[in-house]
């Protein structure tokens, strides 16, 4: 965990609008011919909408195959309710998401997108590939996805995974204005960027599944990214006690 590295009065999130991602196309090349290296600065990190991601990796089944409600639990790695709107309560790479995250918006040919098998394998390789092209030492990676959250209308963003900067920063032991020290408080920066980049790139037809950031003051690294950063299991989280029924089983 690192040391509380403010995000920045003021950072910079901009939605790169592109050509369409077609189905086993090579992320990194895409992204290299719709970003020139002039527009990758240092210190940036570029977010990535999942979707292209499933998409590169082939990560679809046709809606003929079989239906939405089965593939749901097929792909869940917790199946955790049906609801009222036919989509299913799961966790899904360590997110409490509808459906597993399956989606059907935006798929030409109206095809299930499943979430890539392994978001952040997925997410170092591309990585890898970027800095060595734009010539970069320090530069992030966040693979976003839109997520509801409960009791709240709508749609923000999330982080699937992360690579090349430290996505959660520990503020325990720091004071509060009045000098107190701070027992719980860690700032989940990968979350809070997220949620920017899914607000500019848009739900439709914007043509934006990528972003970049600028001047977010994270602590970038060179290591290995694990979602351990910033997920915790169910057993231990806050809001235990609505899975009451996953500790029955």
């Amino acid at each position: 965990m690192s040391k509380y590295v403010p995000l920045a009065s003021s950072f910079n999130v901009s939605a790169c609008r592109t050509s369409l991602f077609g189905l086993g196309e090579d992320l990194a090349s895409f992204i290299i011919r719709e970003l020139p290296k002039a527009k990758v600065k240092e210190r940036s990190i570029l977010c990535v909408t999942s979707k292209i991601m499933s998409l590169a990796e082939r990560a679809v089944i046709s809606t003929s195959e079989i239906s939405k409600a089965e593939l749901v639990r097929k792909e869940a790695d917790i199946f955790v309710s049906e609801n009222d709107y036919g989509t299913g309560l799961t966790i899904k790479h360590g997110l409490l998401i509808a459906a597993s995250g399956i989606d059907e918006s935006n798929s030409k040919d109206g095809a299930y997108i499943l979430y890539p098998r392994d978001p952040y394998a997925s997410t170092q390789k591309l990585h890898a590939r970027l800095i060595s092209h734009y010539g970069l030492k320090e530069f992030g990676i966040i693979l976003t996805d839109s997520h509801t959250q409960p009791l709240r209308r709508g749609v923000t963003g999330i982080g699937l995974a992360h690579w090349g900067f430290n996505a959660v920063q520990k503020r325990v032991g720091t004071r509060d204005l009045y000098g107190r020290e701070l027992k719980m408080t860690y700032i989940n920066a990968l979350d809070a960027l997220a949620v920017a980049a899914v607000f500019v790139m848009g739900e439709g037809d914007e043509s934006s599944p990528l972003a970049l950031v600028e001047g977010a003051k994270v602590q970038f690294n060179s290591g290995r990214c694990t979602p351990d950063e910033v997920q915790i299991r169910w057993e231990e989280d806050l809001y235990r006690p609505l899975f009451s029924n996953l500790l029955q089983k």
